[in-house]
């Protein structure tokens, strides 16, 4: 069992730039792809959201900061910097990624609230991620941000009435967008399993492939 398993995050799949299709025709791939273990996103096609989508996306927007404090809970400095996956970032990296991103959609939603279909462009989470703080913040400074940033936003969420949910803004790359799309697109999906001893080093190290965690660039 790999690293993800080990320490809580057995399933963590954003729905995001990463695996998101932008063609609501593109069928899901017939050969599982480890990075996705529940398969790539598929973007549905424009129109009403199904009934509780809305819902349940605020709720997994919600419930995130908790789960991702519990995933980490109990590792070391040597874990927190050991790669998730092979050739993935460490779990510091990858828990200041969540951090970047989460900012970066609240923010989002906010300019499209206060301006008229705002032009919004991305990022290279790549590159912020080899930035001296995502390498080497504590850990805790990042959980510190998800939890205040995610009750901020759920809050906002929370406020907006059902005209406010179909403003948007305007991705450099992927188009229009309404705030009650992007929610849906930036749900989080997680399945958590924790373990009942710390993982040990060797554990850690496994060369199994783990699910890549993509963030909206």
């Amino acid at each position: 069992m790999g690293i993800a398993a080990k320490f809580g995050i057995l399933t963590l799949q954003l729905c995001y730039k990463g695996p998101m299709s932008l063609d609501a025709n593109i069928p899901a791939p017939t050969a599982p792809d480890p990075r996705y273990p529940v398969g790539k996103f598929k973007r549905p096609a424009p129109g009403p959201l199904p009934e509780g989508e809305l819902a349940s996306a605020m709720e997994a927007i919600s419930e995130l900061p908790s789960q991702l404090r519990n995933a980490v809970s109990g590792l070391d400095q040597a874990q927190l910097n050991t790669p998730y996956r092979d050739g993935g970032w460490t779990v510091r990296q990858l828990v200041a990624h969540i951090a970047d991103s989460h900012m970066t959609a609240c923010f989002r939603v906010r300019m499209a609230l206060t301006q008229d279909t705002p032009t919004v462009v991305g990022y290279d989470e790549k590159a912020f991620a080899e930035l001296h703080d995502s390498l080497h913040a504590p850990v805790e400074w990042s959980l510190e941000l998800i939890e205040s940033l995610h009750a901020r936003w759920v809050m906002l969420l929370q406020s907006l009435t059902p005209e406010e949910f179909q403003r948007g803004f305007r991705h450099s790359e992927q188009g229009v967008m309404t705030i009650e799309f992007a929610t849906m697109l930036w749900r989080v999906r997680s399945t958590s399993t924790y373990p009942s001893r710390r993982p040990t080093r060797s554990q850690l190290r496994s060369k199994r492939s783990l699910p890549s965690i993509r963030p909206p660039s």
